[in-house]
């Protein structure tokens, strides 16, 4: 079992910056790739941007140049981050973050709201 918690959320003006973190802890030694995705109201969940073991990253079009995943891994921990710079209106959602394992069984985050507006 993993467990996820994000954090980082808040309420940004236009062009501004956020920040967000997911600690994951319990089984980390059998993940194998972590991701970011968000939920905007009345929209289906869709993928931010994820990243292997093996450094390889994936970014959805519409985040790519605005948008950093990074991971860092100490000995019983593991941090998930994304960097958002440039935000616009249209990222407003709930930010999941997510880990797969080497079963490929799937683990959640319960969220973190990303409101961008002035």
């Amino acid at each position: 079992q993993v467990q996820l918690v994000e954090s980082g959320g808040g309420l940004v003006q236009p062009g501004g910056s956020l920040r967000l973190s997911c600690a994951a802890s319990g089984s980390i030694d059998a993940i194998n790739a972590m991701a970011w995705y968000r939920q905007a109201p009345g929209k289906q969940r869709e993928l931010v941007a994820a990243k292997t073991n093996g450094g390889i990253t994936n970014y959805a079009d519409s985040v790519k140049g605005r948008f950093t995943i990074s991971r860092d891994n100490t000995q019983n921990s593991m941090y998930l981050q994304l960097q958002m710079n440039s935000l616009k209106p249209e990222d407003t959602a709930v930010y999941y973050c997510n880990a797969v394992d080497g079963l490929g069984l799937g683990y959640w985050g319960k969220g973190t709201l990303v409101t961008v507006s002035s």
